[in-house]
């Protein structure tokens, strides 16, 4: 049987990914990252997500220390902060992350939000830096269509990751489509749409004809629909949980029935605004 350890996707450049992974967002106490990384490692999770902008780099670099195996046993992901775009700020700031995270390489560095004034400055900064041998693999976040076929007209090489909000409620099936096209392997931050569908009927109806959580459903989802996922929790109960999804199977009925749970809803920001404004910008969400 298949699990978390084994189960991987390939890049276009000739890397692969461990399909599922362990998102660290909002995860800032030093004691908790080194446990929940320890339990994570032990469950077998093999892929550790970070960015600039959690302000968590050295914690993860400790944790993963800690686990005393050696650095190819693991992934790791960091993202370059919108403050840290453009071509020499990019490099300069990877250079910095790797002091923090206390490691020689990343296996794959992000472009956090796409902002348009740096847009292909800061590739051409990753460019470069996959060349200098500073991370193995290059790609993106938060890049709709529009922005990997602007990215397209310039970039020598492509991004083989685009790390995107994609839950049920945001299903993002045509993006999900152009990866497969382009080969540019899709991953879904907030998996779980940071819990806003626990309680959908649909969702609670199958979890109980499998004997499974809503969760795992969701992450099944996930799994079957051939995306990368980063769940996040710092509670060992769930951190298991989130990866005991390879002994059961969606039906096609199932599958059939997520689809139309497809609202169009996000949790976060809207990536074009962040690309107009050049930054993040206040969001506030009422159902």
């Amino acid at each position: 049987m298949a699990s978390i350890s084994d189960t991987y996707l390939n890049f276009a450049d000739g890397h692969k990914i461990p399909q599922e992974g362990f998102g660290t967002y909002k995860v800032t106490d030093p004691s908790e990252m080194s446990t929940a990384i320890k339990t994570a490692y032990e469950t077998g999770y093999r892929l550790f997500d970070t960015a600039q902008m959690y302000n968590n780099e050295e914690m993860i670099g400790q944790a993963l220390k800690n686990l005393n195996v050696p650095r190819d046993k693991y992934f790791v992901t960091t993202k370059i902060a919108e403050a840290n775009q453009g071509y020499q700020p990019a490099i300069d700031s990877l250079k910095d992350s790797l002091k923090r995270l206390d490691m020689d390489y990343v296996d794959l560095i992000l472009v956090h939000w796409p902002v348009h004034n740096k847009f292909f400055d800061t590739w051409r900064a990753f460019e470069e830096l996959k060349k200098e041998g500073l991370t193995k693999s290059i790609g993106v976040s938060n890049y709709t269509m529009a922005h990997l076929e602007l990215l397209k007209t310039q970039a020598d090489e492509m991004p083989v990751l685009d790390q995107i909000e994609l839950t049920p409620q945001l299903q993002q099936a045509p993006m999900r489509q152009f990866g497969k096209d382009n080969g540019i392997v899709i991953q879904a931050w907030a998996p779980l749409a940071r819990g806003q569908m626990m309680k959908n009927p649909v969702l609670m109806k199958i979890a109980e004809n499998h004997d499974k959580t809503v969760a795992q459903v969701i992450l099944r989802w996930q799994l079957q629909v051939g995306n990368s996922f980063i769940p996040k929790s710092v509670h060992a109960s769930r951190i298991k949980q989130n990866a005991d999804i390879f002994d059961f199977e969606l039906t096609a009925d199932e599958m059939s029935q997520i689809s139309t749970l497809d609202h169009y809803k996000r949790v976060s920001q809207e990536p074009e605004l962040v690309y107009e404004n050049d930054k993040q910008y206040p969001h506030h969400f009422k159902d």
